[in-house]
């Protein structure tokens, strides 16, 4: 099937933690994501942006049911997984994976490169005994590393080449979408876009189907077709990539894209850049309408009382904001 056809969509999703404060331990709900709707279709790299602490992995981590969501509805495929539970998941594992940030945290110290990559292999029954062996090593080639580095340990590598030992896990059941959780920010910036491109070679050769998770603007208009802007939980900023960047509607996606480093001097002596005055507020204790507000220099009264709806103003680009309205 081609990129026409819708492989995950979100409707309204929305997780919750729950957080114990204070000595009495009283309890607070920290509203991670709320209310957030997109799709992704095969083929397609789907960017989603945003500062820490928007909620952008905590998306990422509950479309593929590794969190459970609180409200709302996640379909893959036509089916409807939100209340699936983890037996009835499994199955669905082979097909749903991630690339974790931290490329060492992710890997177990104790394990050797072969047996992590060949785990989900087992796991899933999909080769036993010489067969297992041979298919880690050829994991280990098609993302760029020896086979002879099969005994090694994930200590005994760089950044870079865990990173693609962790890309490797992630291949070995074949799936069909892989959620990146900003897969290069623990990165060197010259070994970033090596992992970007060969992301995108695996992408190209396998079909695989990407949520790519980051907050380097510049590395995700590279990689992805389209691009969503996350600001404290919410959605507001949904487009083609090409259009983001030559028509950034909201106020916080301006702000977003004039931070960009640009390397000719020149042009970055003349490029205005946004300050956005203020902490980002607490997912505690979010706004009263607007979650953007309390930072934002084009405020109207209506944005203290009224959340703002996502609404279309192109072909294939929509925006929360009531100044779109």
């Amino acid at each position: 099937m081609g990129k026409d056809h819708i492989l995950l969509k979100t409707d309204g999703l929305v997780k919750h933690f729950e957080l114990n404060q204070g000595f009495f331990g009283r309890k607070a709900i920290v509203q991670a994501v709320d209310d957030v709707s997109f799709h992704i279709c095969r083929g397609e790299t789907l960017g989603l942006v945003g500062e820490s602490g928007c909620g952008k992995t905590t998306v990422g981590r509950t479309v593929i049911k590794l969190y459970e969501p609180t409200a709302g509805k996640i379909v893959f495929d036509g089916q409807d997984i939100t209340g699936l539970k983890e037996k009835e998941m499994l199955a669905l594992r082979k097909r749903m994976q991630i690339i974790f940030q931290d490329p060492y945290a992710s890997l177990n110290a104790r394990m050797t490169v072969g047996d992590i990559v060949s785990e989900p292999l087992d796991i899933h029954g999909l080769a036993r005994g010489p067969k297992l062996r041979e298919q880690a090593m050829e994991l280990l080639q098609k993302v760029g590393m020896s086979p002879d580095h099969i005994n090694r340990y994930p200590h005994e590598f760089s950044g870079g080449q865990r990173q693609r030992i962790g890309i490797a896990r992630a291949l070995a059941v074949n799936p069909d979408f892989i959620v990146c959780d900003e897969p290069i920010s623990a990165l060197d910036v010259s070994i970033q876009a090596q992992v970007v491109n060969l992301l995108e070679d695996l992408q190209h050769e396998m079909g695989l189907t990407y949520l790519f998770i980051a907050h380097d603007l510049s590395m995700v208009k590279h990689i992805s077709n389209r691009i969503g802007v996350m600001y404290l939980g919410k959605l507001v900023e949904l487009a083609e990539s090409s259009e983001l960047y030559k028509r950034p509607l909201h106020p916080y996606t301006r702000a977003l894209l004039s931070a960009i480093p640009v390397p000719d001097p020149d042009i970055a002596e003349h490029k205005q850049r946004v300050i956005l005055k203020g902490d980002v507020p607490s997912p505690i204790n979010p706004p009263a309408g607007c979650r953007f507000r309390t930072r934002c220099q084009y405020a109207l009264d209506i944005c203290s009382q009224l959340n703002p709806e996502m609404v279309q103003v192109g072909a294939q680009h929509m925006v929360a904001c009531h100044l779109m309205t």
